[in-house]
């Protein structure tokens, strides 16, 4: 089959080869023909290190497709079912899981050492442990959550993280209130997501914040108040909360400079929402005293911060009702052959969500 491989850490183009066969059925699992695949800036992150990912793997956690073969023991799922791919399963017997904290499970990395593809050359890894740039996975039959008929592909692979991330992070983790100030700091597809969970939320002023003006005027668009670029940030502070901070502040970049930015712009006793995924070394400076002085929350959003089964419902059920734009994220459709372009789009800012039809 076809499939997009990294071959090593650091490199910016993707090879789209036909020699790739996906591996691991047996029992438990269940084999997806991928229709649709987003493209997140998670997988960018694993392409040049700042995640950690072995290599060579075919990037892509964001899918969804059909089964196509279901493996002995698997219950609930059938050959020609539309599912959606989770990246983080739950196992339903963990710590985490039992205290209801779903999204913590660890169960979906322990195969993460585990090769999900080989080639002639040797084996490959699926990024996530999945690897949905290809025209076919194979994974836990967790990983496989079944869809309505109504629910298209592209829409149900965006669901299946950066949606379900960005709302989450608003409804889950802040649980933001009605008539506060936000301000969202990185309007790519789970900033958006983020923004319209604030919005959902009943928040007043919600506050975009990129450098890239087409993401800026994406955001008002999705509900944001208003969207400057980040050096007008300080300004927008002082007019809006009278130089006080805001009430949430969401930091959906994941490096520590836009963090602790994201913290001086959080008013005393507000909270800073962490939600993007930065490196290990990178590393966010506090001192106690501000720490202790100020009393700001700082909670970090895993995967939308809450059971990720009941918020795909959410979303769905949001989106049916029209209280969700989720068609306008994807701003691109590319065939999988046409991937490097999309990745060049995401790094420069163009497009808010690719989504690659496989």
């Amino acid at each position: 089959m076809r499939a997009a491989v990294l071959h090593e850490t650091g490199q910016d183009k993707l090879e789209v080869l036909d020699d790739v066969e996906a591996v691991g059925f047996g029992p438990g699992k269940v084999k997806i023909r991928v229709r649709a695949t987003g493209l997140c800036h998670s997988d960018i992150s694993a392409m040049n290190g700042v995640l950690p990912q072995p290599a060579p793997f075919v990037p892509g956690h964001e899918g969804a497709g059909e089964i196509t073969d279901v493996g002995d023991g698997v219950a609930g799922l059938s050959v020609g079912q539309r599912v959606l791919v989770c990246w983080l399963p739950a196992c339903g017997a963990c710590p985490s899981c039992k205290r209801g904290q779903t999204q913590l499970c660890l169960a979906g990395f322990m195969n993460a050492g585990t090769p999900n593809f080989k080639r002639p050359g040797g084996d490959v890894f699926g990024f996530a442990g999945t690897g949905t740039f290809a025209e076919e996975v194979v994974v836990d039959a967790g990983c496989a959550v079944p869809i309505p008929d109504d629910v298209p592909f592209d829409i149900a692979a965006l669901i299946g993280c950066g949606v379900t991330t960005g709302l989450g992070s608003a409804i889950n983790t802040a649980d933001v209130a009605a008539g506060s100030s936000v301000a969202v700091i990185g309007c790519g597809g789970v900033g958006i997501s983020a923004i319209q969970g604030a919005r959902l939320k009943g928040a007043a002023q919600i506050v975009a914040v990129d450098p890239v003006e087409s993401r800026r005027e994406a955001a008002l668009k999705f509900g944001a108040t208003e969207a400057v670029a980040p050096d007008a940030l300080g300004d927008a502070k002082q007019r809006i909360t009278a130089g006080e901070g805001f009430d949430y502040v969401f930091e959906v970049v994941g490096k520590s400079a836009t963090a602790r930015t994201a913290y001086e712009t959080t008013r005393r006793g507000g909270t800073l929402v962490v939600v993007g995924a930065g490196a290990m070394d990178d590393v966010l400076q506090l001192n106690m005293f501000e720490l202790f002085f100020d009393e700001k929350r700082i909670l970090p959003s895993m995967y939308g911060g809450g059971d990720v089964l009941t918020s795909y419902e959410r979303a769905i059920a949001l989106w049916r009702a029209g209280r969700i734009d989720l068609e306008s994220l994807i701003t691109h459709r590319v065939p999988l052959a046409e991937i490097n372009e999309a990745l060049d789009q995401m790094r420069t800012g163009s497009a808010l969500r690719t989504c690659i039809e496989i």
